[in-house]
C-alpha cells in the first residue's frame, strides 16, 4: 500500500512541476517526451507515466510501449530506493539484483535530470 501511494504522489508532483517549474518544462521540452514506468517484478504494483511538454498522463499498470521501466524485487525495496533516488542507490540495487532496468540507460539519466527539478 505504501508503494502505491508513493507512485500516485509522484504523479501529482510531476504534474505540479510541469505547471510551476520552468526548469522542468525546459528540460522536458528538450527531450520532447519520455514514457516510463515503475513496477515490482511480479507486476502486483505498477504505474506508468507519459510525459510530454503538453502534459503528463499517469495510470496503473505497465503498457508494453514504454521507453523505460524500473522493476524492483519487491515493494519494500522500491520504497527504499525511491525515497532517495540517487545514482548510487540505483547502481547498488542493480548490482545486488534488486533493481532491474528495462530500456535504455540514457533514458534513466534523462529521468534523473528531470526528477532533480521536483
Amino acid at each position: 500500500m505504501k508503494l502505491r501511494l508513493l507512485l500516485w504522489v509522484l504523479g501529482m508532483l510531476l504534474k505540479r512541476a510541469l505547471r510551476r517549474k520552468a526548469g522542468f518544462r525546459d528540460r522536458l521540452a528538450e527531450m520532447r517526451h519520455l514514457d516510463w514506468g515503475i513496477a515490482t517484478e511480479n507486476l502486483a504494483i505498477a504505474r506508468y507515466y507519459r510525459m510530454s511538454p503538453g502534459g503528463i498522463e499517469t495510470g496503473p499498470g505497465l503498457p508494453v510501449d514504454l521507453d523505460l521501466e524500473l522493476r524492483f524485487e519487491d515493494a519494500d525495496t522500491a520504497v527504499q530506493v525511491l525515497k532517495k533516488p540517487t545514482q548510487k542507490a540505483f547502481l547498488d540495487g542493480m548490482m545486488a539484483g534488486k533493481v532491474r532496468l528495462v530500456g535504455d540507460a540514457g533514458d534513466l539519466q534523462k529521468l534523473q535530470g528531470l526528477l532533480k527539478h521536483l
